[in-house]
């Protein structure tokens, strides 16, 4: 797989999003004004266009994951998890220290698997139950040795 980050929402993002949230789970408000505030991943396999997410700043170094849909020819081969894994990198090298998501409830254990935690924000997005995650993106194993110093 190659991934392609960008500034604006590429075509290939627009219609992978379309065909998951749209016409595979109905919803209808799919494309937003923090379209234009994010970096967009798009995951290639060869020249097709196969997953797609959007990392964007929210508050401080706290940056938001969102819109993370893998083509149904892709699933089950940890697709999703490596586009996180990138979103992940994507916000960290431009100053994200926390990573937040706004995740349906089916799939908050995919999340959790990843190291993401239920923020206790639980609420509805047309219709369908969704939870607020997060993950802190700092590796904080050299404070021990900074306090034995």
């Amino acid at each position: 797989m190659r991934y392609e980050v960008s500034e604006a929402i590429p075509e290939d993002a627009k219609a992978i999003r379309k065909a998951v949230f749209v016409e595979e789970q109905g919803f209808h408000n799919e494309f937003d004004r923090t379209d234009d505030a994010s970096l967009h991943i798009v995951a290639y396999d060869g020249d097709e266009p196969a997953g797609v997410c959007r990392v964007f700043p929210d508050q401080g170094e706290t940056w938001t994951l969102g819109r993370l849909a893998v083509l149904r020819p892709y699933r089950g081969q940890h697709l999703g998890a490596n586009l996180v894994t990138k979103a992940e990198e994507t916000a960290r090298s431009h100053g994200a220290d926390r990573l937040t998501l706004h995740a349906q409830e089916r799939v908050a254990g995919f999340y959790k698997s990843l190291g993401y935690r239920d923020m206790g924000i639980h609420d509805q997005d047309e219709g369908c139950p969704h939870m607020w995650m997060e993950k802190p993106l700092t590796n904080n194993a050299g404070s021990e040795s900074e306090d034995e110093a």
